[in-house]
């Protein structure tokens, strides 16, 4: 059974991406400008093919989503980016509200945030600074 909330193929914002925020794209995958940036330049990268698991995709398809993410941190590095978070939210309880796979690329700035060690490790606030545990 379909969970309601999974787009189809007609309805999914990444099958169907708007023009104006495509950045770059190739047979098997695209590069689009994230349409709630969580800092300037965030990115997503997506497989053509209508999936929800980095799991299901082929060898083929990982190595186009690479080769645009890779791309798009070039790009990013050229304005003077230096740091990047890479993310992927796999399933509903990791968060993916989309059921279509999506690479984030969020460009990470001196100061953007007040504490940025453990990075990832942030979606569990209270585990995060492990380096304040005993």
């Amino acid at each position: 059974m379909t969970n309601p909330s999974t787009p189809s193929v007609r309805t999914c914002p990444f099958c169907q991406p708007a023009a104006e925020l495509l950045l770059c794209e190739r047979p098997l995958a695209l590069a689009l400008a994230d349409r709630y940036p969580l800092t300037p330049g965030h990115c997503l990268i997506v497989p053509r093919r209508h999936i929800a698991s980095l799991f299901d995709t082929t060898a083929a398809e990982r190595v186009a989503l690479f080769a645009l993410l890779a791309r798009c941190r070039e790009r990013l590095r050229r304005q003077g980016v230096v740091d990047f978070n890479i993310g992927i939210n796999e399933g509903a309880a990791a968060g993916q509200t989309i059921a279509h796979l999506h690479l984030h690329l969020i460009p990470r700035r001196p100061g953007d945030v007040a504490e940025p060690r453990g990075g990832v490790r942030w979606i569990f606030p209270h585990r995060a600074a492990y380096w304040e545990q005993s």
